[in-house]
């Protein structure tokens, strides 16, 4: 028996009459029929049919053919032909659209054919990581949030509008398009006759637009400067400052760091968007953070101790305090009292209290910590420990029943111990107190999109301590390029980490104060795998490349 839904539905139309289906029908349609009526009208009309769902966007290309008239005319540029371009078009029958087209594009146009849809939606996924930087300015506006000397926020509009400078739609979309791309950093970079914009994003650093003239500088500098409440007159000494942004409904917070070099001042802003990590890091858990499942296990179980200090080590931008901060979410409950640190506080955290250092104000981390420790904590969390003072209490604290969570910059777990040997701490007591060290690095996970095999050649498998006649004919894997990852090969970052659990053999081999070479050969004994090891094991898992795990590890 046929349903209302079948008995109502209209026959099919003609291909060619597309246009006249009510909306909500082609809305109906699955991708693989849509698929289907674009291959119909290529085969129909004798066209090309590319397949957009699979299609690699060539990025300079992409770059160079306005984007409007992408959108308008519903086409993406597949190729660069001698005297004509190659385009993929969701409508390959409209002759006076072709023609607009060249006439815009000032050459002429192969046609191919491309399923709508897809090609709609690639669009709206390139706006935000390919679009110009220009034409990023059209249609958003942006608060400059400004803050009293208590911090009480005083609100100014400082609006994109039409009669604006060119300099200011220039700052305002390049700190526009680096959210949208996920940038952690913007970076101005002077030269002898040039101004580079860069991006950094998961760690590594991206031209953001092709070079801007020289003279340019001084204005873009400015410009920052006064969003920064900076000394515009002053361009002979570093300067430091922030502002705020309110963009689409949440602020964002910048840090702006000014530096005189010998072509003129370079600046760099770091992006702090708290409200997006808070999404992100709402049911933030360690296994989403890469660790491999015996590290995991076990750095939960020193976690989970009723006192003592867990330690995290590793260079600055290393994931250590989202380790932490995965940790205390984790172990959070209604009958602890958990307060940290930090300078700054990077993420906010619900049910936890987090204290901001201000040594302009004299509050120190050894300051901090001694008032914390007078508001009964069950767990305190330490941003680092930089200083004898912070050590010496932080040990304290540890050894009289409180679970003590803090980071230390040192190279791997076993130089920790000579890092804090190098504060002057009692050996005994830093021993006694430490449940266990983790060390990590973060490396760049290969885009799942454009992920595909391939083999490496003889020198980089020598250079990387891998056998060649073992690795030769293993299949690695690398990502092309694509839309999703801005042409990179990369998206997103996951943790590699060692783990050095403080068993009695251990204490007693750092307390004899043998070499490390001894304490590795024992850890290892006792099942502890090195960050090497561990960084090799995601490159075989398929999930990064060799030549990024060689920038954060040493070859054994």
């Amino acid at each position: 028996m046929e349903t209302p839904h079948e008995q109502t539905q209209p026959q099919p139309l003609p291909i060619e009459d597309t246009s006249l289906v009510p909306e909500a029908k082609i809305s109906e349609l699955t991708n693989a029929e849509a698929d289907a009526r674009a291959q119909e009208l290529a085969a129909r009309h004798g066209l090309e049919y590319v397949d957009v769902r699979n299609f690699r966007v060539q990025n300079d290309l992409f770059r160079r053919v306005p984007f409007d008239l992408m959108l308008r005319y519903v086409f993406i540029p597949e190729a660069q032909l001698e005297g004509r371009l190659a385009v993929v078009m969701g409508d390959p029958t409209d002759v006076r659209k072709i023609d607009e087209m060249e006439l815009l594009l000032g050459q002429p146009v192969e046609v191919k054919a491309g399923e709508s849809g897809a090609i709609q939606e690639l669009l709206t996924k390139s706006e935000s990581a390919q679009r110009v930087l220009d034409e990023a300015t059209e249609g958003f506006r942006m608060e400059l949030v400004q803050e009293d000397e208590d911090g009480q926020e005083v609100l100014t509009v400082d609006a994109i509008q039409q009669d604006q400078s060119p300099i200011i739609k220039l700052v305002d979309s390049t700190l526009f398009n680096a959210i949208q791309r996920r940038a952690s950093d913007i970076h101005v970079e002077t030269g002898d006759t040039e101004v580079v914009l860069k991006y950094r994003i998961d760690g590594a650093l991206y031209q953001a637009v092709d070079a801007i003239d020289k003279r340019h500088h001084a204005t873009i500098i400015s410009r920052i400067k006064v969003m920064a409440e900076l000394d515009i007159a002053e361009k002979r000494v570093p300067q430091d400052g922030r502002f705020k942004l309110r963009l689409k409904g949440r602020t964002i917070d910048f840090r702006v760091s000014i530096l005189p070099t010998v072509h003129g001042e370079d600046c760099v802003i770091r992006i702090l968007d708290k409200e997006s990590m808070n999404k992100e890091f709402k049911n933030l858990r360690l296994d989403i953070l890469g660790f491999d499942e015996t590290t995991m296990r076990r750095f939960r179980k020193a976690s989970r101790e009723p006192y003592g200090m867990v330690l995290v080590t590793g260079p600055t931008g290393s994931g250590k305090t989202t380790s932490l901060y995965a940790a205390l979410s984790e172990i959070q409950t209604e009958e602890d009292k958990i307060i940290t640190i930090e300078d700054p506080v990077e993420y906010q955290l619900k049910g936890i209290t987090q204290i901001p250092v201000n040594e302009k104000k004299g509050l120190t981390f050894a300051r901090g910590l001694r008032s914390v420790l007078r508001h009964d904590p069950d767990k305190v969390m330490v941003g680092e420990i930089r200083d004898e003072e912070t050590a010496q209490i932080a040990i304290q604290s540890a050894l009289t029943g409180h679970l003590v969570f803090t980071t230390v910059h040192a190279n791997n777990v076993v130089d920790v111990i000579g890092r804090f040997l190098n504060m002057n701490v009692d050996l005994y007591n830093f021993v006694s107190a430490l449940n266990c060290v983790l060390a990590q690095r973060l490396v760049r996970k290969i885009c799942l999109h454009c992920r595909r095999p391939t083999t490496l050649p003889r020198d980089l498998l020598e250079f990387s301590g891998l056998e060649p006649d073992v690795y030769g004919d293993f299949t690695f894997h690398e990502g092309a390029g694509c839309i999703e990852c801005n042409g990179t090969g990369f998206h997103g970052r996951l943790a590699v980490s060692e783990l050095l659990d403080l068993s009695d053999q251990i204490r007693e081999l750092i307390l004899a104060r043998r070499p490390a070479s001894e304490i590795k050969r024992a850890a290892k004994e006792e099942g502890m795998s090195f960050l090497r090891e561990s960084a090799l094991e995601k490159v075989f898992l398929g999930v990064t490349t060799l030549r990024e795990i060689n920038k954060v590890t040493f070859v054994d």
